[in-house]
């Protein structure tokens, strides 16, 4: 089992994989940029061999970078799109460059409703982006489905990939707090939801999972993230997740609103409660 949190590089990756190392985790995801801007952090080529030093002495498996929230790949206004795609361009470079293995993209909202519309314009972000040469593997997110938003439904990721051209390089991250709010039920059907998902998307697409309780209840379409069991998944749902024979094999990264000691001690219940099973 790989598990990791979501950690600040803000000091440097080789930092955050220090970080990962002392809270428990086997590897982290941080963002590829300010998350809320388009600032970017410059890497020296110090800084890269430290990272790739840490990497290697602390054993810190698949890396995520997290695209910004400023992206939205499906948006009608031009300006908008241009800079989306820019970004996500450039951060894919950039983070394959820097041996980064997934990096994670939230699909975007779509104003007008147009979803078709949506759907072709992402692929031809993510063809873009993905020249079929690159090593990293860029991942659609599952989404709440509130709004116009795309994602919310597993047949709206698969439209995405079979307009893409590149489809060895594209794959899915699910986030089990928005799969919950989009109406999956991951508590008593668990089963039911994975055999749809591998009916619709395929489960060899599946290469992360974002480890989220929910804040509200199923198919509330909204995202809010809670730590593990104290949300509407509950915590012996997130375990059977967790063990699950179909995914246990993933890279699973907290993204609940903790701090990292926060993110230690989950990560100390998750290990105890499934060595007790």
């Amino acid at each position: 089992m790989i598990l990791g949190a979501h950690l600040s590089a803000a000091n440097g990756l080789h930092r955050a994989a220090k970080t990962a190392h002392e809270i428990g985790a086997d590897t982290f995801q941080f963002f590829s940029r300010n998350p809320r801007g388009s600032s970017k952090r410059s890497h020296t080529e110090k800084e890269i061999a430290a990272f790739r030093a840490a990497r290697e002495a602390y054993h810190i498996g698949p890396v995520l970078a997290h695209a910004p929230y400023t992206l939205n790949p499906a948006a009608i206004r031009q300006e908008t799109a241009e800079f989306s795609c820019a970004v996500l361009c450039e951060d894919v470079a950039r983070m394959d460059a820097l041996g980064i293995e997934l990096f994670n993209l939230h699909p975007g909202t779509r104003a007008d409703g147009d979803l078709e519309a949506g759907f072709s314009q992402v692929a031809a972000m993510l063809d873009r982006a993905c020249s079929g040469d690159e090593r990293i593997v860029v991942l659609l997110e599952t989404m709440s489905g509130r709004g116009n938003e795309l994602g919310g439904q597993f047949f709206h990721l698969q439209e995405i990939l079979s307009r893409a051209q590149h489809h060895e390089k594209i794959g899915v991250c699910m986030d089990l707090c928005h799969v919950y709010a989009a109406g999956y039920d991951l508590v008593n059907r668990l089963d039911l939801v994975l055999t749809e998902f591998d009916a619709v998307i395929g489960l060899e697409r599946l290469r992360a999972v974002h480890l989220n309780d929910s804040m509200f209840p199923l198919g509330s379409r909204k995202d809010r993230h809670m730590p593990l069991g104290k949300g509407h998944i509950g915590l012996e749902a997130i375990l059977r997740i967790l063990s699950h024979a179909a995914l246990r094999h993933l890279p699973f990264y907290l993204e609940t609103p903790l701090d990292d000691a926060g993110h230690a001690a989950e990560l100390r219940t998750i290990k105890e409660a499934l060595g007790a099973h």
